[in-house]
């Protein structure tokens, strides 16, 4: 593979869900638009983070990357080759370099299933024998994520929220994988467990060189593990950056309202951050506004927010590689209108 070609790239990925109604005959009547023609790259060795409200489409994009859903249009290329609509056969060979990690680390485990015989799984089913037998590679793979390699055979219940997450890590990472999917995956810990479990996914990134796609709402934890960031609204990507320089020049108003609201802290003297607070809700992705999704909520927003779709390009005054899908994009000075409700973030 070409040092240019990059590990992962999505174009135009699509996944609407239909719904069904009618009696007797069910048929279609309409659609869930969850994700609407995404488009980006992750490199090798790269931790890309996927950020944006609930319901936006950011667990579908996980999954349908891992293939456990199938796309209705689109394309998905893993290092140069076409995986978007391969059936079992193909994918075996990619299955063991693309794993996910799931959000829930409680339901992702099977709680009839020892420790050992859940990390050993992945290796079963690809009917890998690594040197000196699976339970060694299992009982290594446990000391990697800070487990001790003695609780082999115990069983899920006898692990706190945190431990059972870590073994999820040490599952994904028993077929050496060069892509993990994590979706969300410390939003269900307590916050004192979520800053372990996330150093432990950076130290496996740096140590093993693997990519990751890091899904989360929560933008302080995907400023701390993400070289790029992508910001989804309503099933599009409305904003791709640079860490910083997302977080320091947002250019789109919905990542400029989402950054209003991470909290702050801040000397006395400092003067307090302005709060931006959208009005009105998330519009149904089952009838989603025209031109511009997010033109209901923006105070932006014109006759041509409704009428063109902005596309996701190189705006003027960004840096290489800062795409906005925004017809009127943010500046440093930008001031916000006088429809919106402030408050000052602690």
């Amino acid at each position: 593979m070409s040092s240019t070609t990059p590990l992962l790239d999505v174009s135009g990925l699509t996944k609407h869900f239909p719904i069904k109604g009618g009696f007797p005959i069910r048929r279609t009547v309409g659609h869930v638009q969850a994700v609407d023609g995404l488009d980006f790259q992750v490199n090798e060795g790269e931790s890309l983070g996927l950020v944006g409200e609930s319901g936006c489409g950011k667990s579908t994009t996980g999954r349908l990357i891992t293939r456990l859903l199938e796309p209705t249009a689109g394309k998905i290329s893993y290092q140069g080759k076409d995986i978007t609509h391969a059936n079992r056969k193909q994918l075996a060979p990619v299955r063991s370099e693309i794993q996910m990690i799931f959000q829930d680390p409680y339901a992702s485990l099977n709680p009839r299933h020892t420790v050992g015989k859940i990390i050993a799984g992945p290796m079963e089913i690809n009917d890998i024998n690594p040197a000196g037998g699976r339970e060694k590679r299992v009982r290594e793979l446990l000391e990697i994520v800070g487990l001790n390699p003695e609780h082999y055979n115990r069983f899920p219940h006898e692990f706190s929220g945190g431990q059972r997450q870590r073994i999820g890590v040490a599952r994904a990472l028993a077929l050496e994988p060069k892509l993990i999917v994590a979706d969300e995956p410390v939003s269900a810990l307590d916050v004192s467990i979520q800053a372990q479990v996330v150093n432990l996914l950076q130290k496996v990134q740096q140590e093993l060189g693997i990519a990751f796609l890091f899904i989360a709402h929560d933008l302080a934890v995907v400023r701390h593990f993400s070289q790029r960031v992508a910001v989804m609204y309503l099933g599009k990507i409305v904003e791709i950056a640079d860490r910083d320089d997302l977080y320091e020049n947002p250019r789109h108003p919905y990542t400029r309202a989402l950054l209003s609201a991470v909290p702050e802290a801040t000397a006395d003297d400092t003067p307090a951050r302005e709060r931006i607070r959208l009005k009105g809700d998330v519009p149904s992705p089952i009838n989603p506004p025209s031109g511009c999704r997010f033109r209901t909520r923006c105070w932006k927003a014109t006759d041509k927010c409704a009428s063109e779709a902005p596309p996701l390009v190189q705006v003027e005054g960004n840096k290489p590689g800062h795409l906005t899908a925004c017809h009127y994009p943010e500046t440093h000075e930008a001031t916000t209108a006088p429809v919106l409700s402030k408050e000052p973030v602690a």
